[in-house]
C-alpha cells in the first residue's frame, strides 16, 4: 500500500475510534412521531440531550433516552482511558428511517375493509467528542 492510501486509513481510524454509534431496529413507534423526539437532541450535547429526553412526555422519547444511554456506554468502550465528565460529547448524528409495516385491515360500513399501516422505524445515534477551538490550534 502506497504511504498517501497508508496515512489516510490511520487517520480514518483515529477518526473511527473517536465516536459510538447505537441503533435501534424495528421500533414500534411512528417515524414521523420519533422524528420529532430526535429533532429536539439532534446537535445537542449529551447531558443536556438526556435532560431533555427524560423530560419529554412523548413515548418515543423513553425510548431514544435509552438508545442514547447505549451509545455513551459504547463511546466509554471504545475510549477506555477518557473520562465522560472530562470530554464534551455531543449527538453528531440521529437519522430515523422507516422499518417493516404492519397492515391490518379496518371493517368498514357496507361490506368494505380500510387498511391500517402500523408503522415502525429504524434509529441510529452517532455521539462524537466536541473539538474546541483551542485544542484545534
Amino acid at each position: 500500500m502506497g504511504s498517501r492510501k497508508h496515512e489516510m486509513a490511520e487517520r480514518m481510524k483515529a477518526e473511527k475510534k473517536q465516536i459510538a454509534i447505537a441503533s435501534l431496529r424495528d421500533c414500534p413507534t411512528s417515524p414521523r412521531k420519533m422524528r420529532i423526539v430526535a429533532d429536539t437532541i439532534r446537535g445537542v450535547e449529551v447531558n443536556r440531550a438526556l435532560a431533555l429526553l427524560r423530560y419529554s412526555k412523548k413515548e418515543a422519547s423513553a425510548r431514544l433516552e435509552k438508545l442514547l444511554r447505549s451509545a455513551i456506554a459504547n463511546w466509554e468502550a471504545k475510549n477506555e482511558g477518557q473520562r465522560l465528565e472530562d470530554n464534551t460529547l455531543y449527538v453528531k448524528e440521529i437519522m430515523v428511517d422507516s422499518a417493516r409495516m404492519l397492515k391490518r385491515i379496518q371493517p368498514a360500513p357496507q361490506g368494505r375493509a380500510h387498511r391500517i399501516r402500523k408503522r415502525s422505524n429504524h434509529v441510529t445515534i452517532v455521539v462524537d467528542k466536541k473539538i474546541t477551538e483551542e485544542k484545534a490550534n
